[in-house]
């Protein structure tokens, strides 16, 4: 591993902590806050590649695992993994791994509409695919509450992938021997 490689997985893992400091709110109907950081794994992999990028997440959840208060609202122990939204940070690793091996595979073919839709397969699909059932088993509630209970997330995660796509795409015309290896 280069230093180069440890520069980007510190910084994707740092940036995702910094998106903590924006204030989370939870819905009633479920106890998953919303928050900014879903959108660390998403800026991960676009921008820093598969593994790197996979890599940073996996440095921020062993960091929030340890008890740093990473998460928004200050959390961060073991406990968060034990508890409804621990599938969701748990595929965040998964989901910057997906995006990265997306945008590598097809980064001399990538579009708007290309980018958003690798963005919301890991960014979305991948997690919300760990995190539904992980809240189903913690909750104690059936699939179905729980997969109807995330759908209120889905306009913050669009928006997310929105977001996501206008920061990578000049971050990436910037650099454009941007390394994803």
């Amino acid at each position: 591993m280069s230093t180069k490689d440890i520069v980007y997985i510190a910084l994707f893992a740092a940036i995702t902590a910094a998106m903590g400091l924006f204030p989370a709110f939870t819905l009633p109907i479920i106890a998953v806050p919303i928050t900014a950081q879903s959108m660390g794994p998403m800026l991960a992999g676009a921008i820093a590649g598969a593994k790197r990028g996979a890599l940073a997440m996996v440095l921020f959840d062993l960091l929030v695992m340890v008890g740093l208060p990473l998460l928004a609202g200050g959390r961060g122990g073991v406990g968060i993994f034990l508890g409804p939204s621990g599938g969701f940070i748990l595929a965040w690793p998964i989901a910057a791994l997906l995006i990265g091996y997306l945008y590598e595979k097809n980064i001399r073919s990538l579009s708007v509409v290309k980018e958003a839709v690798f963005i919301t397969l890991g960014g979305i699909v991948i997690i919300y695919s760990a995190g539904i059932p992980w809240i189903s088993a913690f909750a104690k509630i059936s699939l179905s509450q729980a997969a109807i209970g995330a759908m209120g997330f889905i306009p913050g995660d669009i928006i997310k992938v929105i977001l996501t796509v206008l920061i990578v795409r000049p971050v990436r015309k910037a650099y454009p021997t941007l390394e994803s290896r």
